[in-house]
């Protein structure tokens, strides 16, 4: 019979020491945020990949409900700018292109029925930098499409976490 080594008790013992710790200081791992209102209005198609990906954030919320009629939700999120662009970064010494940055910007307010501001209009920002290859322009356009999907999943992470700071 083998008995345990001193090493592997005293990593034993400092791994169990380390949750109970963690558990203790009330650390939890990130997941749905409740919402303080029952009913939200999106003012952004739920056909979109962003209005989709919102729409079902805010329904793993377990507390909120996005209706189609603006006069039956307790608030009304309203876009009021989404957009994206490419800018050059550097260029190499033939004047081709090396880097791009991508940004992604996200203007928003939140009313209430009376249609007063809970969130007054915001701005919410994300960039990403790839460097570009002409001979591999395929791939690069993949990078950028997988890139422009993160940005927009950041975005809808950081907006979840403004609704989810409102108290009505």
């Amino acid at each position: 019979m083998h008995t345990p080594s001193r090493r592997r008790l005293l990593l034993a013992g400092a791994a169990l020491s380390a949750g109970a710790l963690l558990g203790g200081c009330g650390f939890r791992l990130r997941g749905p945020q409740a919402l303080a209102f029952s009913t939200i209005h999106l003012g952004v198609s739920p056909v979109t990949g962003f209005g989709a990906q919102l729409a079902r954030q805010i329904a793993a919320s377990g507390t909120t409900t996005v209706v189609t009629n603006p006069a039956q939700a307790d608030v009304q999120l309203q876009i009021l700018e989404n957009r994206s662009g490419r800018e050059i970064l550097s260029l190499t010494g033939a004047g081709k292109v090396r880097e791009y940055q991508l940004t992604r910007e996200l203007g928003f307010q939140l009313l209430d029925r009376s249609g007063e501001p809970l969130i007054p209009p915001t701005m919410l920002r994300t960039q990403r930098e790839y460097t570009f290859q002409d001979d591999r322009i395929l791939a690069k356009e993949q990078e950028e499409a997988l890139l422009e999907r993160d940005m927009e999943k950041e975005l809808v992470e950081q907006l979840m976490r403004r609704l989810a700071a409102v108290r009505m």
